[in-house]
């Protein structure tokens, strides 16, 4: 994506989770930074005006409209081994982190560079004594969050297979990059 651009991510069928990554284009060590946008915007409840910020300290995406205002930013993107840990009956395979190093490579970005996505539309309650839910999404059918490239940017997006995450079904994720604004 190119400064000022905008990347919709729409959840068209509803209760569905996208994990979002996004690189610096110039230099794809600087990285999406779910500590570095906690501590800049004082909340993990982020949705429109809340920027993410890199791990160097720089706006990459700035949340410029939300129709559901439930995302998560907390949680890993899942793996074969999340899928071994918590869904030791169900069948194993590479996840979304399986998703994002494959589409992520041709870009240098190796798996070890992945971090914590931006979880479009996941639903993680904090209880008050920290504990963590993975509660099905709140996101309807056309549900949607439009966010602003504040440079540029290599961007990773996936639609979840993690069984809680998406309240046990499994469906697309559409997107869209609107241009620029003249």
């Amino acid at each position: 994506m190119s400064e000022g651009e905008i990347l919709k991510v729409i959840d068209p069928q509803g209760t569905q989770v996208s994990d979002l990554l996004a690189f610096g284009a110039a230099d794809v060590r600087e990285v999406i930074s779910n500590g570095r946008t906690f501590d800049y915007e004082e909340t993990i409840a982020l949705t429109t005006g809340n920027r993410l910020w890199s791990n160097r300290s720089q706006p990459m995406l700035s949340i410029v409209e939300d129709s559901v205002g439930r995302h998560d930013f907390l949680l890993t993107p899942c793996s074969e081994a999340t899928f071994r840990h918590f869904y030791p009956d169900q069948p194993v395979h590479r996840g979304c982190f399986g998703n994002l190093a494959e589409a992520l490579s041709p870009f240098g970005i190796e798996p070890d560079m992945i971090p914590c996505a931006f979880n479009v539309f996941m639903n993680v309650p904090v209880a008050s004594d920290g504990t963590l839910r993975v509660e099905p999404p709140t996101s309807r059918p056309g549900d949607f969050i439009r966010l602003r490239a504040e440079t540029d940017l290599v961007i990773g997006l996936t639609a979840c297979s993690a069984y809680a995450s998406n309240g046990g079904s499994f469906k697309p994720i559409h997107y869209e990059i609107e241009p620029r604004p003249t």
